[in-house]
């Protein structure tokens, strides 16, 4: 079985390409590397002992996306990651995820239509409950209007999956996905943001190894237990054993509906000042941190109702905040060294 995993080097894609090719998948990954790195191949083949096709590859050109397909015409399954995924940069440039976000992902189910069955794997995200009125945030909780642009891409791919499957023969899973954290127990993959991070735990672990000065928590005054933002933080390689589950279910023809979406989450809220104690536990480091005004876009809590992801997917996330925050330490000390 071929499988084509778009931003394969990326974060979750990496982690995914590597719990793939430990199933006995054939693995081809495109990734443009605008946020990614080739050296990231090299740590997928160390763990498997296999190196993955790469077609260094911007979705956003559809001639390259239909060349792709005629050399890779055996494909059955598409896995798609690539997506700029920054909320804070969203709201500063929303025509670049408009076009990055949307366009590409019409691209690539143009050319699966064209086949006479395929699976396909969305990288959703909880940003589509918005601001969800009851916790924990179950499938059916509505879709808010987004708070960023950003979470408006996701609203929009899954409608166009849901339009597409309708009158096609693909079969799709989205997965809505919370905080994915941590790293490979091999070090030898991790989250290589390029730049400042985005997210909270790459930018900890940096304040940690003495890159950052300090972290700055956004907002302390949030209706929360300490005031601090609450959100599900998984550890990735749970969330990359979700997407092999989750495309097994359509190969084998277990769904239920041409389209399911299931949440991947721990069903656990942790504060800020809480992955802040995780942290500092794991390392036997004090983290300096300054409070600051909330960030635009950022909802005060968000984790997951993950009964239908047990009990329907058959899926349930096994490692812990503290596993997560010890091995994203590991990989910022490793990455630090070389």
């Amino acid at each position: 079985m071929k499988i084509l995993v778009t931003g394969g080097l990326g974060f979750i894609g990496s982690h995914t390409v590597v719990e793939l090719q430990n199933e006995g998948f054939e693995v081809v990954i495109i990734d443009d590397l605008s946020n990614s790195s080739e050296d990231v191949l090299k740590g997928i083949q160390a763990i498997t002992g296999k190196l993955p096709v790469f077609e260094k590859i911007d979705l956003r050109e559809k001639s390259a996306i239909q060349d792709f397909f005629k050399k890779h015409s055996d494909v059955t399954g598409v896995i798609h990651f690539a997506a700029s995924k920054a909320v804070g940069e969203s709201v500063e440039n929303p025509l670049l995820y408009y076009e990055n976000n949307i366009g590409t992902l019409v691209y690539l189910l143009q050319q699966l239509q064209q086949k006479p069955e395929a699976s396909f794997i969305f990288s959703s995200s909880c940003t589509v409950y918005g601001q969800a009125e009851k916790m924990p945030i179950t499938e059916d909780a509505p879709v808010q209007t987004a708070m960023s642009p950003y979470g408006n891409t996701k609203q929009i791919g899954e409608e166009i999956i849901t339009d597409t499957v309708k009158v096609t023969n693909i079969c799709a899973i989205l997965l809505r996905y919370f905080n994915p954290v941590g790293a490979h127990s091999s070090t030898e993959i991790g989250e290589l943001p390029l730049g400042v991070p985005q997210n909270l735990v790459p930018f900890i672990t940096q304040t940690g190894a003495g890159l950052r000065k300090e972290l700055s928590v956004f907002g302390n005054d949030y209706s929360t237990p300490d005031g601090t933002a609450v959100r599900d933080y998984i550890h990735v390689v749970d969330i990359a054993k979700a997407h092999v589950i989750a495309l097994q279910r359509l190969l084998n023809k277990k769904n239920l509906a041409k389209v399911e979406t299931f949440n991947l989450g721990t069903g656990k809220g942790s504060s800020v000042l809480e992955v802040i104690t995780s942290f500092e536990k794991v390392s036997n480091k004090k983290l300096p941190y300054k409070i600051m005004p909330r960030r635009e876009g950022d909802v005060t809590e968000a984790y997951a109702n993950t009964d239908k992801a047990n009990n329907v997917l058959g899926w349930k996330a096994e490692l812990s905040l503290d596993e997560a925050m010890a091995s994203a330490w590991k990989w910022e000390q490793k990455i630090r060294n070389k």
